[in-house]
């Protein structure tokens, strides 16, 4: 047991269920479970893909078989992931028996989900406290205005999520848009800072970054088209220099060196790598993902806010309007509350930590009373 301000905390066994798709989550999870960790809790990982292999050499971790989106050149392919998916059906079914397994061993306290449908799913079967820390459960459990086009995807998201993880007891969701929440389960958060950002120093060193989750030749043609302004482009993962475009094999340090030094980010509308980028202060132009409602409206809130711009062409037109506005962009992120100048110390996450900390105390006494809570309803 630990004592802290008076307050015993009892060191729990905690099963985290990590997507593995991307790289938000692993590095979100990492940061959490680095710290429950040093709170003296047990933890075992499960994930898969990316997820299993940052999270494997540093947490005991279980390899399972996950969900996956298929896209090309910044669209999603419904029919390729629809049919990627089912042939991945029966490792599925067996990684679903694993987990189910590994209920029985662990024997968890509480289960933590980063949008991870399998720990969710038993942890509900099993009634054990289940906290999902995400930054989807925003698009769930938070009010926010979207535009007429975008509500059939608005209510599809939040379905899938609601099947994803069907019965958190407590949402912790990660956001650099605020909103009202639904319930009082719910609780929003700044975005989770990777560690390794907490030691960059934001400069100016007149190159823009680029970054794509998958084949972008579409931008990268437009980009030629500027050979005034340097562009250094990670996603392809290869070193060459082609006249004014840099590529470069990707390097977790070299890439977020690169982001602190870049002038104005160019990429897709991921939530972690724009939430970084905003902590830097830098101008950003996103690319949402053709078809992933999440991204369509991360790319909608950064213009709203004034951080940078929300393109769906990667034509030269857009690329003139978004460099000829990048001191203005630059400007007005002065202002993000949680941005480098106004929070150098954000990178630490104190506010998510100390909930998930209060959540835990005397034997999660907090979350079961918020597990009981939901289940009377």
């Amino acid at each position: 047991m630990k004592h802290q301000e008076g307050v015993i905390q009892q060191h729990m066994r905690i099963l985290y269920g990590v997507s593995g798709e991307g790289s938000g989550h692993s590095s979100r999870a990492k940061e959490m479970a680095t710290h429950l960790a040093a709170q003296g809790h047990e933890l075992h990982i499960v994930s898969y893909d990316r997820g299993y292999r940052v999270l494997h050499e540093l947490f005991p971790a279980t390899q399972i078989t996950g969900l996956h989106i298929v896209s090309r050149d910044n669209k999603v392919s419904i029919i390729r992931t629809v049919l990627h998916n089912l042939w991945l059906l029966p490792a599925g079914i067996r990684s679903f028996r694993r987990v189910r397994a590994l209920f029985n061993e662990f024997q968890p306290d509480c289960v933590i989900t980063d949008f991870e449908p399998m720990t969710a799913r038993i942890a509900g079967q099993r009634h054990i406290p289940l906290i999902s820390l995400d930054n989807q459960h925003r698009m769930r459990y938070m009010h926010y205005d979207a535009p007429d086009h975008l509500r059939k995807d608005q209510r599809i998201t939040e379905n899938i999520i609601r099947m994803m993880v069907p019965k958190p007891d407590v949402a912790l969701a990660t956001t650099f848009f605020q909103g009202p929440v639904k319930n009082d389960r719910t609780f929003l958060f700044p975005p989770i800072l990777r560690s390794e950002v907490g030691s960059l120093q934001p400069t100016d060193g007149g190159f823009h970054l680029v970054y794509v989750t998958s084949g972008y030749d579409t931008l990268i043609e437009t980009l030629r088209q500027f050979p005034g302004e340097q562009f250094v482009i990670y996603g392809y993962d290869r070193d060459l220099v082609e006249d004014n475009l840099q590529f470069r094999a990707f390097s977790t340090m070299g890439f977020l060196q690169d982001l602190a030094a870049a002038r104005s980010v160019i990429a897709t509308a991921g939530f972690t790598l724009m939430s970084e980028a905003m902590y830097l202060q830098k101008p950003y132009l996103a690319f949402p993902m053709q078809g992933q409602f999440e991204q369509q409206l991360n790319g909608l809130c950064l213009a709203q806010l004034g951080y940078g711009m929300n393109a769906t062409r990667a034509d030269t037109r857009t690329l003139s309007e978004f460099l000829s506005r990048v001191p203005g962009f630059a400007e007005k992120l002065r202002d993000y509350s949680a941005g480098y100048s106004n929070d150098p110390a954000a990178a630490r996450n104190t506010a998510i930590c100390t909930k998930l900390d209060e959540l835990l105390a005397d034997d999660a006494a907090l979350l079961r009373e918020y597990q009981s809570r939901r289940m009377s309803h």
